[in-house]
């Protein structure tokens, strides 16, 4: 990972740091809890170099499917573990959601405990994501309809809804999640950070209660909010909530959530699924900031993100890198964002995201190669 010098981040510095405080343009915040330069650089030397995948069972179509009791799948789970761990991936990026603990705290909480005992086994450390703004806002408890066919995540669900999301009176209903969570995993070393809230200002898929905008202000709301319930549960792990679109460039001309994430996190994730170019560019931009990176969404073949172009980079530069997709499934991530509105009569050639097949093959053997060789040089 890049050790910046003082003077490329003297200018955030006293941009984001401002006698304790950091004003977001909707809430002013105390910044004291979040872990000085010192502790996160220490960190990220404890860590070995993060190289794995968003990872669900193929089995599971959202978040809800993979925790429920019903639909808990250890077995695969297990299984296609074993199959990243034997290319060298050490790490997995995997989503949670509020529903889940709504119904059956106790039980969710035993069945992450349970996840993380079979990633552990399997070398895998977990880096747990408790919020997502991204597909259907409108999650339900319970069994889950059918995926659209071969359409990309038709299936993922929101974590809150939007019925709570909207209403900022009911973010408060959130706080015992966060808070029980964490702390039942504060000091757990199968976890390797906490990632709060995935893209919370993503307009895509609008509902009826809030426009795109009022969605992004509601997001950044609620994700103060849940840094300061996650930190007053005293975890271990670094906390973060990765920037994902505008130019991080400029401090002084970043978007309101992006400049409350930076000065948050305790140590910087991303999300880019631009060519090998955009990527150096993205690391470029983002050093500057003083914090160790970790790339958290990576790898679109038909977009000239693949492993290949994009993992010598993150290697280069030691910034973690989880790539969008494991074993293809119930997700459909091997289609890509358009077919949500271009219909597909066949598997996509190429896959958009994903590594195996259902049956434990490589969809590339190149691709694992490349993977096997940089974890193995690093």
């Amino acid at each position: 990972m890049f050790h910046p010098t003082r003077k490329l981040v003297d200018s955030w510095n006293r941009f984001a740091r401002g006698g304790g405080r950091l004003w977001t343009g909707l809430v002013a915040t105390e910044t004291t809890g979040r872990w000085s330069e010192e502790r996160a650089w220490a960190w990220a030397r404890g860590e070995p170099w993060l190289v794995g995948a968003n990872f669900i069972p193929s089995t599971a179509s959202n978040q809800l499917e993979m925790w429920q009791v019903e639909t808990f799948d250890p077995e695969t789970i297990d299984r296609e573990l074993g199959w990243a761990s034997a290319i060298g991936m050490n790490a997995a990026r995997v989503y949670l959601h509020d529903l889940v603990w709504r119904s059956d705290a106790d039980g969710l909480l035993s069945r992450v405990d349970r996840f993380l005992d079979i990633a552990h086994g399997r070398g895998i450390a977990t880096m747990l994501v408790l919020f997502d703004s991204v597909w259907n806002p409108s999650p339900r408890a319970g069994p889950q309809p059918p995926p659209r066919p071969r359409t990309h995540n038709a299936g993922w669900v929101q974590s809150p809804g939007a019925a709570v999301l909207a209403d900022r009176m009911r973010h408060d209903e959130l706080e015992g999640y966060v808070t029980d969570v964490v702390a039942r995993f504060a000091a757990d070393e199968r976890v390797v950070a906490w990632d709060l809230m995935n893209e919370p200002d993503n307009p895509y898929l609008p509902d009826e209660l809030q426009t795109p905008e009022e969605k992004s202000a509601n997001a950044l709301v609620l994700l103060e909010k849940t840094f300061r319930w996650a930190r007053a549960a005293g975890p271990r792990q670094p906390l973060t909530s990765g920037v994902w679109q505008g130019s991080w460039a400029d401090p002084g001309a970043l978007s309101e959530m992006s400049r409350f994430q930076l000065a948050q996190s305790d140590v910087v994730s991303f999300h880019c699924y631009g060519d090998a170019e955009e990527m150096r560019a993205r690391i470029r931009d983002l050093e500057r900031y003083g914090r160790p990176l970790v790339c958290t969404e990576f790898m679109a073949r038909t977009q000239e993100s693949t492993f290949e172009a994009i993992l010598p980079v993150l290697a280069e530069k030691r910034v973690g890198a989880l790539c969008w997709g494991l074993v293809a499934g119930r997700t459909q991530t091997i289609y890509p964002w358009d077919s949500w509105a271009k219909a597909y009569d066949a598997e996509p050639e190429p896959w958009f995201h994903d590594v195996f097949r259902a049956d434990g093959r490589p969809y590339a053997e190149g691709e694992v190669e490349v993977i096997r060789r940089l974890t193995q040089e690093r």
